[in-house]
């Protein structure tokens, strides 16, 4: 936990260095993982001492586990979005495109979450199968509900948002090959990945006409 928030309420130095350790922990653990990175990379990273890091966090894993479940919350909200009373293909592209903003806007973030999942979520496992669990459980059930009313192709609502996960977060997992293979200019290739995505998602979940329904 953060040292400095715990003894009492912070004065606005301490609140500006705890945002200076949080961002060069996030550069530092986003390049390097948990067991990459150290104190002292962290520390030269925000311009401080390793003493005084240490005033205001426990230790590396005090750091990692208050970045993840600061993400936790940001990552969980595209989902949280998506309205049951909405129009289903333009929820699901609606859904698809925060997603993708996303990973243009916060590509250290979601290297840090996919780290914290490649080495098994030691930190955030009750977050996983507690809050995340519930609000995949809870949106799963809409796009069926959806699919059962003829508003949707069939499809697995899980691997639907898994798919959109995978999909759209490896524009920032793997941004150095996708740079390496589209050239490293601006970020135009996050425009061409909506609409191709947008195309791909839409035209294949759009639900058969009523007479192919019919069918046996």
């Amino acid at each position: 936990m953060a040292r400095a928030a715990a003894k009492k309420t912070p004065t606005r130095i301490q609140r500006q260095k705890t945002r200076a350790i949080l961002d060069a922990a996030l550069e530092v653990f986003s390049q390097h993982g948990f067991r990459g990175a150290t104190l002292d990379q962290i520390a030269d990273a925000a311009g401080l001492s390793k003493p005084n890091l240490l005033y205001y966090f426990e230790g590396k894993e005090a750091i990692h586990r208050t970045l993840l479940h600061r993400l936790l919350d940001t990552w969980l909200d595209p989902l949280r979005q998506l309205d049951p009373a909405g129009e289903p293909l333009r929820e699901i592209r609606a859904y698809l495109l925060r997603k993708l903003e996303m990973s243009r806007d916060y590509p250290r973030e979601s290297r840090l979450f996919a780290n914290e999942m490649l080495q098994g979520a030691p930190r955030i496992s009750d977050e996983i199968q507690g809050e995340l669990k519930a609000l995949v459980d809870e949106k799963a059930q809409v796009i069926r509900g959806w699919v059962e009313a003829g508003r949707l192709a069939p499809v697995d609502p899980y691997h639907l948002i898994f798919s959109i996960w995978a999909t759209t977060q490896h524009y920032a997992d793997f941004e150095v090959q996708v740079r390496g293979i589209l050239g490293a200019g601006a970020d135009g290739h996050f425009h061409d990945a909506a609409r191709f995505l947008t195309q791909l998602y839409t035209g294949g979940l759009k639900p058969p006409a009523a007479g192919a329904r019919r069918r046996p």
